[in-house]
């Protein structure tokens, strides 16, 4: 099953020089994933294969206590190949590993 929706990127500030940039997944795919996973791989995460525009790219997402959703992390090289930046938003497209 492939989920589409829109998130806004943000940037993680963990005092690291090189932070990470994420969007958070809507309430309602994050609950569909879960329903839909049986083999979680390590610190509860979710292989996806995800698409931004014509970037596809392999990832997992990572549980989010606060939320209760999943972050996506989203590399430098598809913000720089899709015209990314902090704050902006993007249509993405996620694949569930099986």
């Amino acid at each position: 099953m492939i989920y589409s929706f829109t998130g806004k990127l943000w940037r993680w500030k963990g005092g690291a020089p090189a932070s990470w940039v994420f969007v958070t997944l809507p309430g309602d795919v994050a609950f569909e994933i879960k329903c839909q996973i049986q083999d979680r791989r390590a610190w509860g995460s979710v292989g996806v294969e995800a698409r931004i525009g014509a970037t596809a790219w392999q990832t997992s997402l990572f549980p989010e206590k606060a939320s209760g959703s999943y972050l996506l992390p989203v590399k430098a090289a598809v913000r720089k190949a899709e015209g990314l930046n902090d704050e902006d938003e993007a249509t993405i497209e996620l694949k569930v590993k099986s």
